[in-house]
């Protein structure tokens, strides 16, 4: 038996519990129950069909196969979502479908369980054991959790993630649960009833670690809830102690089990191996079985010697790591070396680094450089081990940079030299800074805390906060939020009509305040341990985060959890309100009843509103996109691609669906680490191994990172690149000068490379058009620029240098100039990307067309499923580099076919353009204002004008908008800019009379501006 604190009645099995008792549990357990098949049929109904952007078609296509994804990896996660996939019943366009709905699924029982832990403390709040509870104070409590489960059901972020095959959705249901049963141990009286549901606890917790480590930082308000029913006589220090214990906990966990027992056994194994000889992995044998005896050894003593509490703290200890035990297939599948197989984690080597990360660097946290930082020294760190000649040795040390002092700071927020962080920081900040990127005035503490509050805490957290519970002013990057206020007035239509774009008068935000504000006075405990989940998965996590000033992608999906216990405040605030009107309205009954029901307006306001924005059911172009990207490749080519959303549909697209195979995806972010280009020099599928000649010793872990630029005059009029690969491989002096610290190093001696061209077999391979056939040389010869050569750029080189034209060449458009190698120039435009061909065309800096290969791969090897429909909701994320990539290619095709005299050929492809990506779906963009010019050149005034109208409609209204508001100088440009093209094209076509039309506008607004 178990006795339940709260109905102080002892329950068992067949008995039945008091009347009114009864009643409060069959109705908590069926509303909760109801609001579980709204939330499963909310998500359900709008549940992405197809791989979305971002990380999702990495994880279906690793979960479907089983593979190894980025670190720390989520084991769990890929063996729950393998066995979604299998309800696919072998349709391979389903898989997604089905593991998308692992998160809808997961996300509903969040939901469910949200309810039951709202109203446990909603009971609390009332102050009256459950069997004592009035019908109107059970609904009272039953109120609040519908109202807060079904408000956190409609919020914006756990919606998004709910209907997709990120990790966020089920990470969400173990925080649920995790935290529900907590609540639900701490009415259990019966101690060995209540140590089992701390053993479930541990259980749980260590499964979490398998989808997501976000759960871990719920431990410390863990402690709290044990500490509090453990000791009905609190004290500060009392629970100042057990918040510390609770961070030792985690601690263990996060830093102890996870990377720490691989790390122990690690130690182990080397000490065997090395010392005494023996076979690779005994150590670690040895080391598993006497650290699991010694676990199974300490179980039974503390039992045999009655002691519960290290008893159960053991079983618990075994729990979690029967949980964590999931990772246990990252070992076995990365030992199969699956084709996904991020960072080799086959064995304790980098298993160790996939679990630390790694791959991803460190931030400093309490001390460390700012952006202007530059090493003044460096130091040994640890020592990297690699397997050779039956031991493990070290080969390289993990550089530890020196910084002066003065340049670095306590609590360092600003810290990022990456990318165009230090102007970010300069803008934002106010921060002057030289031409060598140096500050000319002293940055002190007030800035780097001025960053904390308005950049980080602010933008970072508040906003994602308010855009949840007061309303989002849009979807575009930066978009702010809402307040009760915020008015349509003068807002431009693409703006108003946005349709992320809802306000919530800051309905839900004030019932989580007054939510807040009860439990204060009533509940103050509930409340610290409420606050402390709600600031370790928020406020806390954005310290440990340490936002640099600009992210790929919006971030709000990580403070999920933290929205999740606001959601508790909200619900709770059902009751403050019932609760605040008493005086008001005497009759109980109907104040509840008013209360309960105004305030379950609030979700059905933000369902009503929120639904247009949330709903993927008609959303295909992701993995459409990745399909045109590689049918715009020829057979058996290499294809190098730039970031996530470049590489994962195209994962996805091969690895499940099946689809392009014989085409190698090469992720350029990843080519500078060995694992990848070792898995790069084998065959996957029907695509050969690439040829890279570099053997593993030219490009292992810190070797060859960067090769300097270092003239040398002998070679200054170029190197010949098969030549120069070569001296890379032989580590020849040749091409090496000496460092400070008495190593040498490669260098880059010359700008130039000139590559030798079999002209004979170029032309029997028949790839070079007919009319560019006469410029094939028999030299390449290229400025590649006086510029440092990274390795992901080396192994490009190589590939280039060794691959003699045998197989295609691709690179995708969505790179950044710098990934191009300087080779524009010898780049035929085929589609979605450029062909490396050895022909050089001068004055093409951004490319060739070859008008009939890309009419063929635009107009007939495309897909397009409902991106003609309005109803199908694109943000930012598709309105960005997949609509760009493909009105551009139309666009260059257009062009082309223009110069050669096709017109009817061009009007027909700027018409498929706007047909398929038409402006009520995806609104015209800079691109589209482009096709204007070539629409009048091919004699379509009618389409031209009617272009030219809706952007020069949307301009008038932006810039004005603009001038009222005192907006971005960007968005004011962008407006100018597409007003410009417009009378350019009029007037460069001889349509004066509508170029005087538009030049008017423009001339208005930019005299407006000033």
């Amino acid at each position: 038996m178990q006795t339940i604190r709260g109905t102080e009645s002892t329950v068992r099995s067949g008995t039945p519990p008091q009347a009114s008792g009864f009643s409060y549990k069959r109705i908590n357990n069926i509303t909760g129950w109801v609001l579980f098949a709204i939330a499963l049929f909310t998500y359900a109904s709008t549940v992405e069909r197809t791989a979305s952007f971002w990380d999702c078609g990495e994880f279906i296509a690793c979960a479907y196969k089983l593979q190894v994804p980025h670190p720390p990896g989520a084991p769990f996660f890929l063996l729950t979502g393998r066995v979604f996939s299998m309800l696919a019943l072998g349709d391979v366009t389903q898989v997604a479908y089905w593991i998308n709905m692992m998160s809808v699924l997961a996300s509903a029982f969040s939901i469910l369980f949200l309810f039951w832990t709202i109203t446990m403390l909603g009971r609390k709040l009332i102050n009256k054991q459950f069997n004592e509870l009035t019908q109107t104070e059970i609904w009272t409590v039953i109120g609040s959790g519908a109202v807060g489960a079904l408000v956190y059901t409609f919020s914006d972020t756990f919606w998004f993630s709910a209907v997709e095959a990120e990790v966020y959705g089920v990470s969400s249901f173990f925080t649920a649960i995790v935290v529900w049963a907590a609540f639900r141990w701490e009415l259990i009286e019966d101690e060995a009833a209540a140590n089992r549901w701390l053993i479930f606890i541990a259980y749980l917790i260590g499964l979490s670690i398998g989808v997501h480590l976000l759960n871990l930082v719920t431990l410390p308000a863990m402690a709290l809830i044990y500490y509090f029913k453990k000791n009905p006589k609190t004290t500060l220090w009392g629970g100042i102690i057990s918040f510390g214990v609770g961070m030792v906990i985690l601690g263990i966990i996060n830093s102890g089990i996870i990377p720490g027992l691989p790390t122990a056994a690690f130690a182990v194994e080397r000490f065997f191996v090395n010392t005494f000889g023996m076979p690779f992995t005994t150590g670690i044998i040895i080391f598993t079985i006497v650290f699991i005896g010694a676990l199974i050894y300490g179980i039974i003593w503390s039992a045999r010697k009655n002691r519960p509490i290290l008893n159960t703290a053991l079983l618990g200890l075994a729990f979690v790591l029967i949980g964590y035990a999931s990772y246990i297939q990252v070992l076995i599948r990365s030992d199969f070396n699956t084709p996904i197989n991020e960072n080799n984690p086959s064995d304790v080597v980098n298993f160790v680094s996939y679990l630390k990360r790694e791959q991803y660097g460190n931030r400093s946290l309490s001390y460390g450089p700012l952006f202007f930082s530059r090493p003044v020294d460096q130091k040994k760190g640890a020592p990297q081990y690699e397997k050779r000649d039956g031991q493990y040795k070290i080969f390289d040390y993990a550089p530890e940079y020196i910084y002066d002092s003065d340049k670095q700071m306590l609590f360092p927020r600003i810290y990022s030299n990456q990318n165009n962080h230090p102007q970010l920081y300069s803008r934002m900040l106010n921060i002057p800074l030289d031409a060598q990127g140096q500050p000319t005035r002293k940055v002190t503490m007030g800035d780097n805390l001025q960053f904390f509050f308005q950049y980080q805490l602010g933008h970072m957290y508040w906003r994602y906060l308010m855009w949840n519970f007061a309303g989002r002013a849009g979807d575009q990057e930066g978009s702010g939020y809402l307040l009760p206020w915020s008015s349509d007035d003068g807002v431009p239509d693409l703006i108003k009509d946005n349709k992320a774009r809802d306000n919530f008068y800051m309905l839900p935000f004030l019932l989580g305040l007054f939510g807040m504000v009860i439990q204060y006075f009533r509940r103050p405990k509930d409340l610290l341990i409420v606050g402390m989940l709600f600031f370790f998965t928020g406020i806390a996590l954005q310290i440990f985060l340490n936002s640099p000033p600009s992210e790929p992608r919006e971030r709000d999906y990580i403070y999920v959890g933290s929205f999740y216990f606001f959601a508790i405040w909200i619900g709770l605030g059902v009751v403050a309100l019932v609760d605040g009107l008493a005086a008001y309205l005497k009759n109980e009954k109907m104040r509840v009843g008013l209360v309960a029901g105004l305030c379950l307006l609030v979700p059905v306001m933000m369902a009503a509103k929120s639904w247009d924005n949330h709903d993927r059911s008609n959303r295909y172009h992701s993995v459409d996109f990745a399909k045109n990207l590689l049918n715009s490749c020829a057979p058996n080519a290499i294809l190098f691609v730039g970031g996530d959303n470049d590489t994962f549909p195209l994962w996805y697209a091969q690895e499940v669906e099946g689809f392009r195979t014989d085409v190698r995806v090469c992720n350029l972010s990843l080519l500078g680490t060995e694992w990848y280009i070792q898995q790069m020099k084998r065959k996957t599928y029907e695509s050969e191994a690439l040829p890279i000649s570099l053997e593993f010793a030219q490009f292992n872990k810190g070797k060859n990172d960067v090769i300097p630029f270092y003239e040398i005059p002998a070679v200054k009029n170029g190197i010949n690149l098969k030549e120069y690969i070569g001296l890379v491989k032989q580590n020849n002096q040749a091409i090496q000068v000496p460092l400070t610290t008495g190593e040498m190093t490669n260098i880059l001696p010359s700008p130039t490379f000139f590559l030798p061209v079999d002209k004979a077999e170029v032309q029997k391979l028949g790839f070079v058009p007919a009319n560019l056939l006469p410029m094939v040389k028999d030299t390449v010869v290229w400025n590649y620029g006086k510029q440092d050569i990274y390795k992901p750029d080396l192994v490009m080189l190589d590939i280039i240098a060794t691959n003699n034209w045998k197989r295609p060449i691709y690179f995708s458009t969505t790179l950044g100039q710098s990934n191009y190698l300087n080779l524009k120039d010898h780049m035929q435009l085929e589609g979605y990307a450029f062909r490396l061909m050895p022909v050089q065309v001068p004055s093409a800096t951004d490319g060739f067309v070859n008008s009939d290969v890309m009419y063929t791969n635009m107009m007939k090897k495309t897909f397009w499923r409902e991106m003609d429909n309005p109803n199908s909701y694109y943000d930012d994320t598709y309105r960005g580099s997949p609509v760009i990539s493909a009105r551009i290619a139309f666009l260059r095709l257009a062009d082309q076919l223009m110069r050669e005299g096709k017109n009817a050929q061009a009007k027909e492809v700027l018409n498929h353009s706007l047909q398929v990506i038409p402006d009520k779906s995806i609104p015209y963009d800079q691109i589209s204002t482009n096709y204007i010019r070539i629409l009048l050149e091919v004699g379509d005034l009618k389409t031209a004008q009617s272009i030219a109208d809706v952007v020069a409609n949307r301009a008038d209204q932006s810039l004005t908008y603009i001038k009222k508001t005192g907006g971005g100088s960007d968005d004011a440009n962008f407006d100018l800019y597409n007003l410009q093209t417009i009378v350019n094209a009029f007037r460069e076509t001889k349509n004066e009379a509508l170029a005087k039309k538009y030049d008017a506008l423009f001339q208005k607004h930019l005299n407006a501006l000033g």
